[in-house]
């Protein structure tokens, strides 16, 4: 496997402000929608510049979230992005998915077209019922990372793999997730199947996925000392690698290491196909990669990725 870096962007919104903490993007508005974990706002990036896009009302006051000033509890945590397709087959929004790490993180966010209203569900009931298919402790649940391929999202538990905890992941239909989104579906109803963990190595563990085609996924991954599933740790390599359905637990079929940025680990926690983005044969992508620089200070950074396998 093989990964090319053809460029490195910072992420700013149009007036100079940094995106936080990149955590999911997909294609929007001929654009992207960037997610920031620790705020209520999103970013629509398109042509070099941001804008901001509210997806959740302020949390006792705050927009933004970090532990400095004692409200990082608050964050919403969206981690997650599904395309959502329309009717015509065009990309009618996007679906963000909170981790689950904590009560205030078991909420989705249904992004419209540009101009619509965003839509939040509680998706608490869901929470439970995934950490208990995936064998997971409640506490320890951490969903970063889902791909969407023929109206399936393989939703990606984060884990901890230097602790004990493996990478895992597990299958819902699109529909359910947005119709309990809109109120229409009970959470506690939403379907569920194929539990899977996913082994890495070197205690990586998954990030964020994106679908190649219906038996392909590429992940992002890292290996951060982290105690648990709430408070961050160093990070000390990064990765990709490419998962091939149809085998058993663990179904890794490549593997490579991310190249440093600057001489420091470039920690991918978003993924997403560029338009046309399939290579020939599907063993090569062109992917767009968000990094979260872990510094509210400084932007994000956007890579354009090129991958072989």
């Amino acid at each position: 496997m093989r990964i090319s870096v053809d460029r490195v962007l910072p992420l700013r919104f149009r007036d100079g402000s940094p995106v936080r903490a990149a955590s999911a993007v997909a294609p929007y508005g001929g654009g992207w929608l960037v997610a920031q974990d620790d705020a209520t706002h999103a970013c629509w990036w398109r042509d070099g510049a941001g804008d901001p896009v509210r997806l959740l009302p302020a949390v006792a006051g705050h927009e933004v979230f970090d532990e400095a000033h004692g409200t990082k509890h608050l964050k919403p945590d969206l981690e997650a992005a599904c395309p959502v397709p329309g009717r015509d087959g065009a990309e009618d929004g996007v679906l963000l998915l909170g981790s689950g790490s904590t009560p205030a993180r078991m909420r989705s966010v249904l992004v419209p077209e540009p101009g619509g209203e965003p839509v939040v569900g509680d998706l608490a009931p869901l929470y439970p019922r995934v950490a208990e298919v995936l064998g997971v402790p409640p506490d320890q649940l951490n969903l970063e990372g889902a791909a969407v391929a023929g109206g399936t999202v393989r939703w990606f538990h984060r884990g901890r793999p230097a602790g004990g905890l493996p990478s895992a992941s597990l299958e819902v239909p699109l529909d359910d997730l947005v119709a309990a989104t809109r109120g229409s579906l009970d959470p506690a109803s939403v379907r569920i199947a194929r539990p899977r963990e996913v082994h890495l190595g070197d205690g990586l563990a998954v990030t964020d996925a994106v679908a190649v085609d219906d038996r392909t996924t590429l992940v992002s991954a890292a290996a951060e000392d982290s105690p648990n599933a709430y408070d961050d740790g160093p990070v000390v390599a990064s990765a990709l690698a490419v998962l091939v359905d149809g085998g058993v637990d663990g179904e890794v079929a490549a593997r490579a290491m991310l190249p440093a940025l600057d001489g420091r680990v470039a920690k991918v926690e978003g993924l997403a196909l560029r338009p046309n983005g399939r290579g020939a044969g599907h063993r090569e992508a062109h992917l767009l990669a968000t990094v979260d620089a872990d510094d509210p200070q400084v932007p994000s950074s956007a890579l354009d990725l090129r991958v072989t396998w």
